[in-house]
């Protein structure tokens, strides 16, 4: 089960954030289709937001096709994003490199823009 981490700080709305964590989770495969989202009571309960929010973000899922409600039971995985598993060789390798990252003394803020810059570069034109 996914666990939302909400960044009070970070400038994007928190139904936004509950929205990206959930894709990321789909893309890395720790959620599949089948998989209960957490409630909104427990997701209240653990970050400490408003219910409606949870809710919304929800429905965004919906909307797009990845999860669905299903009355009394909870909110469910529809379908997957992405192919890159969670325990792919690449994620050691990204790994130590923002350990060195960060040994060097760069911030998240620039370990993020540096990511963003070369992921630019090599997936320009791309969607996604």
């Amino acid at each position: 089960m996914v666990e939302y981490r909400i960044d009070r700080h970070s400038g994007v709305a928190t139904y936004v954030q509950i929205v990206q964590q959930t894709k990321q989770a789909l893309r890395l495969g720790l959620l599949v289709p089948g998989d209960r989202l957490p409630t909104a009571r427990e997701v209240v309960e653990a970050t400490a937001i408003n219910p409606n929010t949870v809710l919304k973000a929800y429905r965004e899922l919906e909307r797009e096709g990845l999860v669905e409600a299903r009355r009394g039971l909870g909110t469910f995985v529809r379908r997957t994003l992405g192919t890159a598993p969670a325990d792919s060789p690449l994620r050691a390798e990204l790994e130590e490199w923002a350990r060195r990252a960060r040994d060097a003394g760069l911030e998240r803020d620039d370990v993020a823009a540096l990511f963003t810059a070369v992921l630019d570069t090599h997936f320009q034109g791309d969607p996604t």
